[in-house]
């Protein structure tokens, strides 16, 4: 469902991604680990268009969509939940979740994405500044889901969340898979890339420099961990 191949991308003089290649069939969640500055985001943002891309291909499906501006990435079935969550803070939960809206008969109406974040049903009128970090973050994931997507890229979603809300979130991560939607995560949570992942990948100075199963990573990790992603 998500094919990138050799994808190369610049800041000015300085080469960020590196040839990454990855892989993911539909509703298969990978998830890419790596110590800060690697290059993860850099990955989604160039996957989205946000950042535009020197070198390789990016496939959604059988689709190119190489070079793509953002909002045809969008139409193409691809959503973003950018780190920081980026919510509207002065407009309500629902009309949050409206904007993001693309076209009619999406498998993720607003009445089903309420009842999937009950904490989003009883708030549906405060405003996103009003909102605890929890809320916010199921937030963005509802404006994202609403429209319709097949990939959906969670860029570092645990950042700053309890641990309760983190296993919330697992439980949403989980239940998406179910529904066919192919996740790419971003985290710097292990614990949370080992329950949810069907893959764990490691970055490491734009490049992927390792690729496992949780099982296979949990067997490896007292030499993984020290190697590529403590400080």
């Amino acid at each position: 469902m998500l094919r990138i191949e050799g994808m190369n991308t610049h800041y000015g003089a300085s080469h960020v991604l590196q040839g990454v290649d990855l892989d993911m069939p539909q509703g298969r969640i990978s998830a890419v680990l790596g110590r800060n500055g690697v290059g993860k985001t850099t990955m989604v943002k160039t996957i989205m268009g946000l950042v535009v891309q020197s070198g390789g291909r990016v496939h959604v499906g059988s689709t190119d969509i190489t070079g793509w501006p953002p909002h045809r990435v969008a139409r193409e079935g691809v959503a973003y939940v950018p780190e920081g969550r980026l919510i509207f803070p002065d407009l309500t939960v629902i009309e949050n979740i409206q904007v993001g809206e693309r076209k009619a008969g999406s498998a993720w109406p607003l009445a089903r994405l309420l009842e999937l974040f009950p904490s989003l049903r009883e708030r549906a009128a405060n405003r996103g500044s009003q909102l605890s970090g929890g809320e916010q973050q199921m937030l963005a994931i509802a404006r994202a889901l609403v429209s319709d997507p097949k990939v959906m890229l969670l860029d570092e979603p645990s950042q700053g969340l309890a641990p309760l809300v983190v296993r919330e979130l697992a439980r949403v991560i989980r239940l998406l898979r179910e529904e066919g939607v192919t996740i790419l995560l971003v985290e710097q949570n292990m614990k949370l890339a080992e329950a949810v992942a069907d893959e764990l990948h490691i970055m490491v100075k734009g490049r992927m420099v390792y690729r496992a199963t949780p099982a296979v990573f949990r067997a490896e990790e007292e030499t993984i961990r020290p190697r590529f992603l403590t400080v």
